[in-house]
C-alpha cells in the first residue's frame, strides 16, 4: 500500500514539474522568437489603389492633411501646405538657375537651394527633427559649429600682408560696418512705426548683420538670436554676396569722380613672417580683453590663419583650405536650406529682411567709399576710394570688383592687393559687430 502511494505522489510531482518547465520554455520561446502574428487585413484591389493615391505627394498638395504639423510641431495653414510649397520649390529652381547659369556663389547657393527643395516635399518631413536635414541642422547649425569651421577655412586662405603693410585701410573695413548698425535702426523703426512688421530687438540685430555681407557670421548670430529667421537671413546674406559685381559698381561710380578712380596707390611694403605670426595672436588677445563674445568667430579665423603663416603644418593648412571647408560647406548649405520651408519663408517678415538686406549692403558699400574720400582730405598718400567698397566682408569678391572697376578707367591701375586690406579688415569688423550685438542680450 505504501509503495502504491509513493508511486502516485512521484507521478504527481513529475507531472507538475513537466508543466512548469513547459510554461517557462514557451515564455522563453515567445521572448526570443521573431515570429509575429500577421495583422494585415485583406482589402479589395480598388481600396488598395485608393490608399496608394492618398499617400502620394500630389494628393498631399491638392488635399493637405488638416492635422499636419511643421518641423516645430505647430499646425500649418492650408496655403503653406499646398501653394506655399509649390512656390518655394519654384524659388529653389530659380536659385539653381542663378547658381549654375549666372555663377552666383554656386558653392553655397546650390546646397541651400537643394535643401530648400527637400524641405518642401510633403509627407516625408525631411526637415523635421528626425529627418536627415533636421539632423544636419541640429548637429552643426543649432550649436554654431559649421560657421566656426567655415571661419577656420577662410582664415587659412587669408593673407593679412596687405592690411599690415597699409594699416590705415582698416578704417575702411570699419566704416563699411556702418551698414550693420544702420540696418539695426531701420529694422527697429519698421517694427515701431508700421503694423505690417513685428521684429523684436533680437531679430533686428540678427537681420542687421546682413549689411556686412558675411554669410557665416550671419548664420552664427541668427542661430543665437533669431533661429526662426535663419533661412531668410542666410539666403539674403549669400544672395547679396553673390551679387556684389552687380550691386556695388553703380554705387562706387556714383560716389566718385573720374580723377578719384584713377588714383594710383604706392607699392605695398614687404611684411615679414614674424609680423604675420604675431598679428593673429595680437587680434585674438585684444578680442579676449575687450569683447569675449566675438572670440568664437575671431578665434577660429585667427587659428586658421596662424596655421597657414606658421609654415610647419602644411597638411593641416591644406585640409582647412580644401577638404574640411568643402565638406562643411555642403552640410552648412543643406542645413540652411532646411529652414526654407514654406511656413517659415513665405511670411511678410521675409520680404522685409530681403529689403533691409539690400539697403544694408548698399549703405555699407557707400560708407567705405565715403570714408576713403574723407581720408584723402588729410595729408599723406592718397587712397583710391574704389577700395573702400571692399570693406564689406565678401572675401575676395569685393576686392576683385574694386580692382575691376579701377581698371575700367586705367588698365595699368592694379588695386587688388590694396583692396584686400579693407576686405580682410571687414571680416574682422563683422565678427566684432556680431559679438557686440550678441553681448547686448547676455
Amino acid at each position: 500500500m505504501k509503495s502504491v502511494l509513493f508511486k502516485i505522489l512521484a507521478l504527481l510531482l513529475l507531472f507538475s514539474f513537466s508543466n512548469l518547465f513547459a510554461s517557462e520554455h514557451s515564455e522563453s520561446v515567445d521572448k526570443y522568437s521573431t515570429h509575429r502574428v500577421e495583422t494585415y487585413k485583406h482589402q479589395e484591389f480598388s481600396k488598395m489603389v485608393h490608399g496608394f493615391l492618398a499617400s502620394t505627394g500630389l494628393s498631399a498638395l491638392i488635399h493637405p492633411d488638416p492635422d499636419e504639423l511643421n518641423a516645430h510641431g505647430q499646425k500649418m495653414s492650408d496655403f503653406h501646405k499646398s501653394w506655399g510649397r509649390i512656390i518655394m520649390i519654384l524659388i529653389s529652381f530659380l536659385m539653381f538657375y542663378l547658381a549654375i547659369a549666372k555663377g552666383f556663389e554656386p558653392l553655397l547657393l546650390l546646397p541651400i537651394a537643394f535643401g530648400g527643395f527637400l524641405a518642401n516635399i510633403p509627407i516625408a518631413n525631411i526637415a523635421g527633427p528626425d529627418g536627415f536635414l533636421g539632423v544636419i541642422y541640429n548637429m552643426g547649425l543649432a550649436n554654431e559649429f559649421f560657421p566656426i569651421i567655415i571661419f577656420m577655412g577662410v582664415g587659412a586662405m587669408t593673407d593679412f600682408g596687405p592690411l599690415l603693410s597699409n594699416p590705415k585701410t582698416a578704417l575702411l573695413g570699419g566704416a563699411a560696418q556702418f551698414g550693420i548698425f544702420g540696418t539695426l535702426v531701420g529694422a527697429v523703426a519698421l517694427s515701431q512705426y508700421t503694423n505690417i512688421f513685428d521684429f523684436t530687438l533680437q531679430q533686428s540685430s540678427a537681420i542687421s548683420i546682413i549689411g556686412g555681407a558675411d554669410g557665416p557670421t550671419s548664420i552664427f548670430i541668427a542661430t543665437k538670436l533669431a533661429p526662426e529667421l535663419l533661412g531668410a537671413i542666410a539666403v539674403a546674406s549669400y544672395s547679396y554676396m553673390a551679387m556684389v559685381p552687380i550691386i556695388q559698381p553703380p554705387i562706387m561710380k556714383a560716389l566718385t569722380t573720374d580723377k578719384e578712380r584713377k588714383i594710383k596707390m604706392s607699392t605695398l611694403r614687404h611684411v615679414s613672417r614674424l609680423e604675420k605670426l604675431i598679428f593673429p595672436i595680437l587680434v585674438l588677445v585684444l578680442a579676449i580683453l575687450v569683447l569675449p563674445e566675438s572670440t568664437p568667430l575671431i578665434g577660429a579665423f585667427m587659428f586658421g590663419n596662424f596655421l597657414k603663416e606658421s609654415g610647419v603644418v602644411e597638411r593641416l593648412n591644406d585640409t582647412l583650405q580644401n577638404s574640411l571647408i568643402n565638406i562643411t560647406t555642403i552640410f552648412l548649405g543643406l542645413g540652411v536650406g532646411s529652414k526654407l520651408a514654406s511656413d517659415q519663408f513665405l511670411v511678410p517678415n521675409t520680404l522685409a529682411i530681403l529689403l533691409l538686406g539690400i539697403i544694408a549692403f548698399s549703405v555699407g558699400t557707400a560708407a567705405g567709399v565715403l570714408m576713403a574720400k574723407l581720408m584723402n582730405l588729410f595729408p599723406g598718400h592718397k587712397i583710391n576710394p574704389l577700395i573702400g567698397s571692399a570693406g564689406v566682408s565678401a572675401v575676395p569678391m569685393a576686392a576683385r570688383v574694386s580692382n575691376k572697376v579701377g581698371m575700367e578707367y586705367d588698365r595699368s591701375n592694379m588695386l587688388l592687393m590694396h583692396a584686400m586690406g579693407p576686405n580682410v579688415a571687414g571680416v574682422i569688423g563683422s565678427a566684432v559687430a556680431a559679438g557686440i550685438l550678441i553681448s547686448f542680450f547676455k
